[in-house]
């Protein structure tokens, strides 16, 4: 079962206390994609501009991601720019450049339009629901966001969420659209608000997942260093859907299982800057983890 997943594909320069990457390969698409290709066939949709590297195109063929919908246009690929200080749960976003992604349509072809797995990365909600218009009727939506699209496209936001089957979003995320401070009266605002299901990240304190059926918490996976997080939600997202697209059935054993597997590989993601690490983690070296991470949680 193949994933079809809209996002972004940028230039990221990220600066920490373990050092520097300037324009290096980075998006919520691209990091998605590190951990679901594991599972299944990726499909990524975005845009770069004409200053994209081949190299980073040659780079996410070999990783098998079908990026037949990754269109390149004049103009210039989206960079950003982050500082990660004292608290590595958070960046300091030192510059934005939308590029070629402000006036984005995505295009999908008639074989992606499907494809019954669909992650709406972080990018615009107007985006989002374009996007959504040539998809599949009836396939599982996993839905992303952030602040700023919270903060200045709140309808266009909520439109997007009664379409999803899943919302994921980080703990500040959650509060801000809920307008509730306790998680758990935010994931019951949210689910009010149209998906199934509601998975709120907490960085390096795990998460939190509600629906109908079941509540659950899990920890994240213990590390003694964290080089860069950026990209973890995305690569957690990826192996999340990526499991569920492979396991084809969705209930809470599947549902559960999933969540360790995105867990999982959001430990891989931070031990590295950008996809270095993730890049390279076969399904093998992500197996033998989640059975050392089961053991942790395990009564």
């Amino acid at each position: 079962m193949s994933i079809l997943v809209l996002g972004t594909v940028a230039l990221d320069t990220v600066k920490t206390p373990s050092g520097i990457r300037e324009k290096m390969l980075g998006g919520s698409a691209v990091h998605f994609s590190m951990s679901s290709r594991l599972f299944t066939e990726v499909n990524l949709v975005a845009v770069v501009g004409s200053d994209f590297p081949l190299t980073y195109m040659r780079f996410l063929k070999r990783k098998g991601i079908v990026v037949t919908s990754l269109i390149r246009e004049e103009g210039l690929t989206f960079k950003w720019e982050g500082e990660y200080r004292g608290d590595l749960n958070a960046a300091l976003t030192l510059n934005t450049e939308l590029g070629v992604l402000a006036t984005f349509k995505p295009c999908i072809s008639e074989g992606q339009k499907k494809i019954k797995n669909i992650f709406l990365a972080n990018v615009d909600p107007d985006i989002q629901l374009y996007f959504l218009g040539q998809a599949c009727p009836g396939a599982f939506v996993g839905l992303d966001s952030m602040n700023f699209w919270i903060k200045n496209k709140r309808t266009s936001l909520l439109k997007v969420l009664k379409k999803a089957d899943i919302f994921v979003a980080n703990d500040q995320e959650a509060r801000d659209l809920s307008e509730e401070a306790n998680l758990l009266k935010a994931a019951k605002k949210l689910y009010s608000l149209g998906p199934r299901m509601v998975l709120i990240k907490k960085g390096e304190h795990g998460l939190f997942f509600y629906s109908k059926d079941f509540v659950f918490a899990l920890p994240a996976y213990p590390m003694e260093k964290v080089t860069d997080p950026t990209g973890a939600g995305d690569t957690f997202a990826g192996g999340f859907m990526g499991y569920l697209a492979q396991a084809r059935k969705i209930n809470t054993t599947y549902l559960k299982k999933a969540l360790i597997y995105g867990t999982v590989a959001a430990s891989f993601n931070v031990e590295d800057f950008g996809v270095e690490r993730t890049s390279g983690v076969n399904l093998r070296q992500l197996n033998q983890r989640v059975k050392d991470f089961t053991k942790i949680i395990s009564i």
